[in-house]
Formats: structure tokens, sequence, C-alpha cells
């Protein structure tokens, strides 16, 4: 594992959805506190390969380390990008991208941050989802997605988000939990982690999503207690675009993203904030989302 010299702070952003100018221009102004800062980039930079590349270049020349773990958005095969691989080579080629640029992705060895609040190992994940956080009555993936396009919330993955050359979302999903759970339990005993995803390990923080039958594009029940399992000191997660601070059995989970122009311009905190993982910025307790954010998502695009 690669190490710090014990200096420096553990940040995080996610979904900076850099489509948007607004967006790009936050991405623009974001910069480290010191030379020792490193970032936690939770996923959804962007849907296409120019504009990812774009963001994590200019955020890898700023901070001492940028550790990325894909969102759906980076793994959508969209009409407007000249790079049209699917699934697992699209994946791949993202990789290979990022390893150009010095940027650490779910398949390197797992940092060691040593600064303040450390040791852990930072480990970027790369899970998906499996349509297990069903709708309330719901006992089936068919069962929930009939619900869905009842209630006109299907994510946009659906169209543009293959999973080549497994023959499901879900079969791609349990052959990655399988292979990223072989890897953390490597990880000596006596080490804490922070796990950075871009889906919660656990359901809870999607209880209070505007449309609960979104929840089954937000992850897995087999990781449900990773968080217990892997002596996680933070779990990072996005996705949601609801930014906050939960708890779960005494566990620190925090959601990161930046989300759409519409999202974060009614609220009171200014946008594109990176947290503070490392060293602990926030006390105990559930702080709740922030000020002017409403209670989940809406529409078809996460």
């Amino acid at each position: 594992m690669e190490s710090t010299d014990g200096r420096g702070q553990l940040l995080a952003i996610s979904d900076l959805h850099i489509g948007y100018p607004e967006n790009r221009a936050l991405v623009e102004r974001m910069s480290p506190t010191s030379d020792e800062d490193w970032l936690l980039v939770a996923g959804d930079v962007a849907e296409t390969v120019a504009d990812i590349r774009w963001a994590l270049e200019l955020l890898a020349g700023r901070f001492r380390k940028v550790i990325w773990a894909p969102g759906n958005h980076e793994l959508w095969t969209h009409q407007r990008d000249t790079v049209t691989l699917r699934g697992v080579e699209r994946y791949a080629h993202l990789v290979a991208m990022c390893r150009d640029l010095g940027v650490t992705t779910p398949e390197d060895p797992y940092p060691l941050w040593e600064g303040p609040g450390g040791p852990v190992a930072v480990a970027p994940l790369f899970l998906l989802y499996d349509y297990t956080f069903l709708p309330q009555g719901c006992t089936t993936k068919e069962q929930g997605l009939d619900y869905a396009h009842g209630t006109g919330i299907v994510c946009t993955d659906e169209y543009l988000l293959h999973p080549d050359p497994y023959p499901s979302r879900e079969a791609w999903c349990r052959a990655r939990v399988a292979e990223t759970e072989r890897r953390l339990e490597e990880i000596p005993d006596d080490l804490p982690t922070v796990l950075v995803n871009h889906y919660p390990l656990d359901r809870h923080p999607t209880e209070i999503l505007r449309h609960p039958e979104f929840a089954m594009w937000c992850g897995t029940r087999l990781t449900a207690d990773w968080h217990r399992r892997f002596r996680v000191a933070c779990m990072v997660y996005g996705h949601l675009h609801i930014p906050r601070t939960t708890h779960h059995d005494g566990v620190r989970f925090e959601e990161v993203s930046v989300g759409y122009p519409r999202e974060w311009r009614p609220r009171a905190a200014p946008p594109g904030r990176l947290r503070r993982i490392l060293p602990m910025e926030v006390p105990a307790g559930d702080r709740g989302a922030a000020p002017g954010v409403g209670r989940g998502r809406g529409g078809t695009r996460p």
C-alpha cells in the first residue's frame, strides 16, 4: 500500500455532472487546502469520456492523490459520446484512462492514508446494484420494474447502462461484489477502512427518497453488513443527490454529491464544497439534509 507523510486532509466529492456549465465552473474552482490533500471522487463525473478525462486530469493536477469510484453515468453508452464501448469494455477503458492520469481506481492497490485520523485503508469500490432494494409490496425485480414504470420513475440506466458481456446488470453486480469482498478480506484485521462507492452500502440512506421506487437502482443487500465487517471509519457515497451525514450501527455514512444545478441552487450552503472525511469534521449524530435539500429525487436521469 502507498502512504502519505502524515499531513493534509482526506476530502470527498461526487456527482459533479460537468455536462452542466454551472457544475463545470464549480470543478474549475475546486482546490486543495494543502499540498498533501487527497480527493475522493465517488462517481458521476460526466457521461462522456472526454468530460470525465477533463475533470479528473484537472483535479489530479491539484491534489496529492485523486481516488475515483465510477458512478452509473460514467458507464452509460451515450449518443453524445464518441467512445461507443459498452459494459465491461467501457469500464476497462476508463480504468486505463485513470491510470494514465495517475488517478487511483477500484482495480488498483488500496492506498493507505496516514494523515490526521489515519492510518486507514482507502478502498474505492465498483459494485453496481441488483434490484434488491425493492418497493414495498414487491418481491421480484419484475414486479419492482412494473411498479416503477407505472409511476414514471425509471432510471436512465435501463436504456444506457449495458452490462456486456454479463447477461444483466445484477449479474455484473454479483460478480463485482464477490471480487471486491475477496480483496477487502485481504486488508489487515487491525486496519480501519474508508470505503468509497457511488451507491450506499446499506439501504437506510434511501429511506428519505421522494420516490422510494428509485431505491432499486441504489445498491444491493449483499453489502448490508460491510460497514461492520470491514471496520469502516467512514462510508463515502453519492448518487442520491441528498448531501448529508448519517450514522448506522455507529458508522458514519457521508453522501457527498454536488447534484444538478436545479438541486443545489436553492440550498443555503455554497455548492461544490469538498467534504472533509478525515480528520472527522462532523459531530456524532445525524445532521440530516442540508438546508434547502429536498427529500429525494424525481425524474428518470439519476
